[in-house]
């Protein structure tokens, strides 16, 4: 019986070890929620498009024509004035030309020429020379365009070949190719070169950065000048 005894309480005390074993007081360990994450894309901002990338500098030629009929072409320089003064012979009467200089004086430019609100004058200098053996037909002042912020502009004629523009030595170009404010022929030789200007009225808030003029050479031939 005693031995019995023992035996149960062995038991008992085995059966106490087992359950205290599987059973824990502690908290469970939480399983890790995963987080998702989310991309970050970094946009890079889009090149504007350079209308044209291979455009020449201030004062380099492009060589139009063939054969014996050649020529060159530039743009060598440029300025801009909100408004300029001017004085014709043929344009405005004896007295008021004597009322602005003295005798055997050049005149002095007394019209005053002003642009649209918001807008200025641009003076382009062009020459064209003909490097060939016989006359070469000149490109025309329609020939010669300003591009700018997508817009194209044509130059504003002044008002006759003998106009005088104040603190400018130079004459409009197409008037210097025969038949002025059309087409003409240029002799043989730099001394026949046609050098120049063209006015053209655009914003005054312009860049010369992306400022071109684009001239139409010949049929085959175009040439791009960069201001800035």
């Amino acid at each position: 019986m005693k031995f019995f005894c023992t035996i149960a309480v062995f038991g008992v005390l085995f059966f106490v070890l087992l359950f205290s074993g599987c059973t824990s007081t502690s908290p469970p360990t939480p399983t890790p929620t995963s987080v998702p994450t989310t991309a970050v894309v970094i946009l890079s901002p889009t090149p504007t498009a350079v209308p044209f990338p291979n455009a020449l500098a201030l004062n380099e030629y492009a060589t139009f024509g063939t054969g014996n009929e050649q020529g060159k072409a530039t743009v060598y320089r440029y300025e801009v004035k909100p408004n300029y003064n001017w004085t014709s012979p043929s344009w405005n009467s004896p007295g008021e030309q004597a009322a602005s200089s003295q005798p055997f004086e050049t005149q002095r430019g007394y019209t005053m020429e002003k642009p649209q609100e918001g807008n200025t004058f641009l003076f382009v200098y062009v020459r064209v020379q003909n490097t060939g053996n016989i006359a070469l037909y000149a490109p025309s002042p329609k020939q010669f365009v300003v591009f700018n912020d997508g817009k194209t502009y044509n130059y504003s004629s002044v008002h006759s070949s003998d106009v005088i523009i104040d603190k400018v030595t130079q004459t409009q170009y197409d008037y210097q190719i025969g038949r002025g404010g059309a087409v003409g022929y240029i002799q043989p030789g730099e001394s026949n070169k046609a050098d120049g200007y063209l006015i053209y009225e655009i914003p005054a808030s312009f860049s010369p950065l992306t400022t071109y003029v684009v001239i139409n050479l010949d049929y085959q031939n175009k040439a791009v000048w960069k201001l800035g």
